[in-house]
């Protein structure tokens, strides 16, 4: 989409139009040009599209604009999202835009302080962003009555669904007047994602981002077999050599282990997995995302929902269960317009999957064999370089 209209002309509040100037944002995204002035005009809406692709403004504006100011404990506006740290950027995202209209945003999700987010409930919240778990949480406390929200916003909702967290968004939803706006947002609409916009959503208007895997194809995908015993310091030449490196593994133990061989190879690493609290979880993905640190170690459910720009480095330390997981991890990087490099390590025995991964993916690259003190190794940008200049050649 060309020539898209401003925030102005999509019918944002002009308050909200000069908060997102003062933000340095100023031209909307083709998402939030494509759904703003539906959900401001009341429609139930269903969006297709990826992470990262502009979402939270694209609901959130619409929201805060037909959110009047709310009674204790009985928000009139809510967002689900599968994943706290979700919940803390849309958090962020929606708080300062909402102020600046005289509304009060607030995060419930677990591994903070319940007795706390249930004062915040309380005081008053004209908006919350939340997990399922921790919301049916204060609402069998009594410190929510989801009765009287009249906006909701499900987010992810594939991820959800992936995640295992349909019966709980289902549970929220029987909890609630049916006379509600209700915006959807999700990467895929099949299976039980196509039977909640069926089931609750009324006569919504579609909108689907076309996206050919733009971002993928945007990417250089690498695919290394490494030793067991030389991967971890194969994965540290990588961090010592990307400006932004964001590493996936299969397991909590693997990320922390990960992290500690790195932390001996000179790289500065964090971790972020569901075994941490939520403080340091937040520390880490802060740090990461202002550049304090340059590398971040993840676990799949950790990582999802994640919105880190300037990412240039993806590395699948463990390689991903299917085709799917490798495109949403790998999607990490590559984003709006920007490259990337996507690195997968493989061992000895996991040689026939990567085969079968990358026909899957239309990828028919093989892999390198690669020890720790290749000096490639910290200069990726030049190593596909190279090999794109040679296959060129050779044509």
């Amino acid at each position: 989409m060309t020539d898209l209209p401003s925030f102005a002309e999509l019918g944002v509040d002009p308050s909200l139009v000069a908060s997102l100037k003062a933000a340095g944002i100023e031209t909307p995204f083709a998402v939030q040009a494509l759904t703003i002035p539906d959900a401001i005009a009341g429609h139930d809406v269903c969006g297709k599209a990826k992470t990262g692709s502009g979402k939270t403004l694209a609901f959130g504006l619409p929201m805060l604009m037909r959110t009047p100011r709310a009674l204790p404990r009985q928000p009139l506006s809510l967002v689900i999202v599968p994943t706290r740290e979700l919940a803390v950027q849309v958090t962020e995202v929606l708080e300062p835009l909402g102020a600046s209209i005289g509304r009060r945003v607030g995060a419930v999700y677990g591994g903070m302080d319940l007795d706390k987010q249930v004062r915040e409930l309380t005081h008053g919240l004209d908006v919350v962003v939340a997990t399922p778990g921790r919301l049916i949480d204060v609402a069998d406390r009594g410190a929510i009555d989801l009765s009287h929200v009249t906006t909701l916003v499900v987010d992810e909702a594939d991820r959800m669904a992936d995640m295992g967290f349909m019966p709980q968004v289902e549970w929220l939803l029987r909890h609630m007047t049916a006379e509600r706006q209700t915006l959807l947002f999700s990467a895929t609409l099949d299976s039980a994602v196509d039977l909640l916009v069926k089931r609750y959503l009324r006569d919504p208007v579609f909108h689907e981002i076309l996206s050919r895997n733009v971002t993928v194809d945007q990417m250089d995908h690498l695919f290394f077999k490494v030793h067991q015993l030389d991967k971890a310091k194969v994965a540290s030449s990588i961090a010592l050599g990307a400006e932004k490196s964001l590493f996936f593994v299969r397991t909590k133990r693997g990320a922390d282990r990960l992290v500690a061989d790195m932390r001996e190879n000179g790289v500065h690493a964090a971790a972020i997995h569901g075994d941490l609290r939520q403080g340091l979880r937040e520390r880490g993905l802060g740090d990461f995302s202002s550049g304090k640190i340059a590398t971040l170690v993840a676990t799949d459910v950790a990582a999802r929902g994640l919105d880190i720009d300037g990412v240039d480095v993806v590395v699948h330390y463990d390689p991903p269960e299917d085709h799917k997981a490798y495109l949403h991890r790998s999607g990490r990087t590559a984003r709006a317009g920007e490259s990337g490099i996507v690195v997968t390590l493989v061992l000895w025995d996991q040689q026939l999957a990567l085969e079968r991964l990358q026909r899957r993916l239309g990828l028919g690259l093989g892999a390198f064999e690669v020890f720790s003190n290749d000096p490639r190794l910290k200069n990726l940008a030049g190593w596909v370089r190279t090999a794109r200049e040679g296959a060129q050649a050779a044509r």
